[in-house]
């Protein structure tokens, strides 16, 4: 008895050894780590102090504050900064209220300010300005090493006034400039059109703010096409939620995006609310390089959940999630602090959505020989031939202009548009495969 006594202490004795040698390995590992944020504490507030003592021009503590606080938010990624009052002020403006400028969407892609997307309508649309452009001034400053923030800043403005950019763009031999007046920025975020002879209804999204989801369903409900053709080029993004519930509309079940940072208390997934009022309607997106965020989501989630057909090229890849971080004296800072992840768990972020159908932008080919292919244009040539012959073109009837034809996609516009004529075949065969009869070969 006396023996498993001993035991027993020796025991203990042994563990509280053991107990004690990880406490001090455990408090030396603390000891360690906090010496390591004083130290670097100290290296910061000596680099401060020198710029300080030594600089050429004398600086203000809080400026060189302000400098180091931007300079490290801009080194973490693209999308992170630091916002003076100024900067958080114009952020209120262009998130809640109406504001001049050209209508771009730009980030910085591998150090360089590039376009993400011109917003269809805008003054940089009408220029023709293009999403993958990079733009190397505005007016005669350099955009090389400025922030997003300050390029926003430079090139929005009063009304009527102008701005000069100058774009390197990818097969040009040289840099081009666009010399562009701005304007009140109003977007019309979703609109739709009867795609001429055929059942179906196409539909454009230029950006995602808060009433998209709603928009696109009552179109549909209203027109109750047999296919859609949901149009997301040049979409640069907009807000989450709409993005869920666009998907919602079609998707039925499961995941549609979830966002993963570093605090897994944040970790947030959005799935399908079971509501989906077209879950089976024939769908095909077309998505391009100032496809972005949002768009990225839609296109992604419907791709991974086999709903839709994606048709066009590689999305842009912004697949990060920032917030605002309000500080004193009305200073904030935006903080990337979080990635989405589509249903399959694949990343956005700099990877992008690749189309199931690629097809680069341009015109349907066409035989230049051939005298025509189509029979209704024949009989108009035709037409016009014997005009010059009679010289009786005043007895000619003269066929009134369709007002509502703006709202129709034409047979010329579809062919002056390779991308959208893909679309439009991927969902004649969409519909063909759901209509079909289901055989049983094996009893044949």
């Amino acid at each position: 008895m006396k023996y498993y006594k001993f035991l027993l202490a020796g025991f203990f004795i042994a563990f509280g050894l053991v107990a004690l040698l990880f406490s001090n390995l455990f408090a030396e590992e603390s000891a360690n780590t906090n010496q390591s944020r004083l130290d670097a504490y100290n290296k910061l507030r000596k680099v401060i102090v020198a710029v300080e003592d030594y600089y050429v021009d004398e600086i203000d503590i809080h400026d060189i504050v302000d400098k180091a606080v931007s300079g490290l938010l801009t080194n973490l990624d693209a999308h992170s900064a630091y916002l003076t009052p100024k900067d958080f002020q114009d952020l209120k403006v262009q998130t809640d209220g109406e504001f001049s400028g050209i209508g771009i969407q730009i980030s910085l892609r591998e150090g360089a300010l590039t376009i993400i997307a011109p917003i269809e309508g805008t003054p940089g649309d009408k220029a023709g300005l293009k999403s993958g452009d990079i733009i190397l001034k505005i007016n005669d400053q350099s955009t090389l090493n400025m922030t997003i923030d300050d390029a926003v800043n430079l090139m929005r403005g009063k009304k009527k006034t102008m701005v000069k950019l100058t774009i390197v763009r990818k097969n040009e031999l040289k840099p081009l400039v666009f010399e562009i007046e701005r304007d009140t920025i109003n977007v019309q975020s979703v609109y739709a059109k009867k795609i001429e002879n055929t059942p179906y209804l196409y539909i454009r999204v230029n950006t995602f703010d808060k009433k998209v989801s709603q928009e696109v369903e009552s179109l549909i409900k209203k027109d109750k096409p047999k296919g859609v053709i949901l149009d997301l080029r040049n979409n640069p993004g907009g807000l989450l939620n709409q993005a869920v519930e666009l998907s919602n509309i079609f998707i039925k079940n499961g995941v549609i995006v979830s966002q993963k940072g570093r605090l897994k208390d944040e970790n947030e997934e959005f799935s399908a609310n079971g509501k989906a009022p077209f879950p089976n309607l024939p769908l095909v997106v077309l998505v391009n390089g100032g496809s972005a965020s949002a768009s990225e989501i839609v296109a992604g989630a419907l791709q991974d959940h086999k709903r839709a057909v994606i048709v066009g090229e590689k999305t842009f890849g912004k697949g990060s999630v920032q917030i605002i971080l309000p500080l004193e004296h009305n200073e904030a800072l935006r903080l990337t602090t979080a990635r989405y992840y589509l249903p399959s768990g694949r990343t956005i972020q700099a990877v992008g959505i690749t189309p199931d159908i690629v097809v680069f932008p341009g015109a349907v080919p066409k035989d230049e020989n051939d005298f025509n292919i189509k029979e209704s244009d024949l009989k108009k040539h035709l037409q016009s031939e014997l005009e010059k012959i009679d010289d009786k073109k005043d007895n000619v009837k003269k066929v009134p202009v369709d007002s509502k034809k703006e709202n129709i996609i034409t047979t010329d516009d579809i062919y002056n548009d390779i991308q959208l004529k893909s679309a439009i075949d991927a969902l004649k065969i969409l519909i063909v495969i759901n209509t079909s009869p289901k055989i049983n070969i094996a009893n044949k």
